[in-house]
């Protein structure tokens, strides 16, 4: 049989006192005698009680918790927002509970039920690739509850959210490229219904057109970016009449994939094939030769997400005016695209 668990009733039979002394005791209430309190807490470790926090939160109408949601916690990237994001939290004596999607919508709405049934003050977001209906991020409005969402967004939403400028950064990785001498540049790409990739391939493409240079079908390769889809996008470039000579991965697991395969077939790193790719991955500067990549300030991103939080939280105007934090991204140049080694 499934023991019952403790309760601040059981504490109180055992002591022959109120459960309402129980509950001051507890909490450490002054009126309540020092003997008092320690006798509770000897039954109370005795019995392995353990607190009711969502009770406690129904009561006094928070928890001094935040949702955090992401696709997955295995990446460099998220680990790094959900770091940021407690580093401000923390000083708040705010908690947090990590929650992962791993990208499917069903598991996503459900995450999003269990944490309003915690009686969480607010939830910080990633949403799913698969997530094209918002209506369970809505229900988190409704109910009055702060929502923020980092990374990947919807400005149908009307949220506050905290993203980094994915057109610059596709524009600049493929600029660099292009001012390394390469012509033929190729991109690796995700769902383009996606936002974050749609403004990557945006950039990567105005970039050509800026520099004269054609954009072509062809030489853009739609996957899941991980690294069996890098691989195998790079096997697909490798079938055409003329290859390219670059490639700018929206993904630094795509660009490990395709970097894996040109050693493989001898094709020389960066002098035949240049690499470079979005997201700066620990792994990243750790191959052979490194790889160049686009950082998207993933402390930064989850410090700043954590503010507005707090911000809205605390605000006392009835209607919090949703934010908008766009940080800029920066290029690391590395060995696997540096042709011009003077270029700093």
């Amino acid at each position: 049989m499934k023991k019952e668990k403790t309760t601040i009733h059981d504490i109180a039979r055992k002591l022959n006192i109120t459960a309402s002394t129980v509950s001051r005791a507890l909490k450490d209430h002054p009126r309540i005698s020092m003997e008092t309190k320690k006798a509770v807490l000897k039954v109370a470790q005795k019995l392995n009680y353990q607190p009711n926090h969502i009770a406690a939160a129904l009561r006094v109408g928070r928890s001094n918790i935040i949702g955090i949601i992401v696709p997955t916690a295995d990446r460099s990237f998220f680990s790094s927002v959900v770091r940021g994001i407690e580093e401000i939290a923390n000083q708040s004596r705010y908690h947090v509970m990590i929650c992962q999607t791993y990208d499917n919508y069903e598991k996503e709405v459900a995450t999003v039920e269990a944490l309003l049934n915690a009686r969480v003050d607010g939830i910080i977001a990633s949403h799913g690739k698969e997530t094209l209906n918002f209506d369970h991020f809505r229900k988190v409005k409704e109910r009055g509850i702060p929502l923020i969402l980092f990374d990947r967004s919807n400005d149908e939403l009307e949220v506050s959210h905290v993203v980094i400028d994915d057109y610059l950064g596709g524009y600049k990785a493929t600029e660099h490229l292009i001012q390394q001498g390469c012509r033929r540049i190729a991109h690796f790409t995700n769902a383009r219904k996606i936002s974050i990739y749609k403004e990557r391939l945006r950039g990567y493409r105005e970039a050509l057109l800026n520099y004269g240079l054609p954009f072509s079908e062809e030489l853009v390769v739609e996957s899941n970016l991980q690294l069996d889809d890098g691989r195998n996008s790079m096997e697909q470039l490798l079938k055409l009449k003329v290859i390219p000579d670059a490639v700018f991965s929206a993904s630094a697991y795509g660009a490990m994939g395709a970097l894996q395969v040109l050693k493989e077939k001898k094709i020389s790193v960066p002098e035949q094939v240049a690499l470079v790719a979005f997201s700066n991955e620990p792994f990243t500067s750790f191959t052979d030769p490194a790889l160049s990549t686009v950082d998207q300030h993933s402390m930064r991103m989850g410090n700043a997400a954590a503010q507005i939080f707090l911000e809205e939280v605390t605000s006392e105007n009835e209607k919090f005016i949703p934010q908008k934090i766009v940080l800029k991204p920066e290029l690391i140049v590395r060995a696997s695209s540096l042709r011009k080694p003077n270029e700093s």
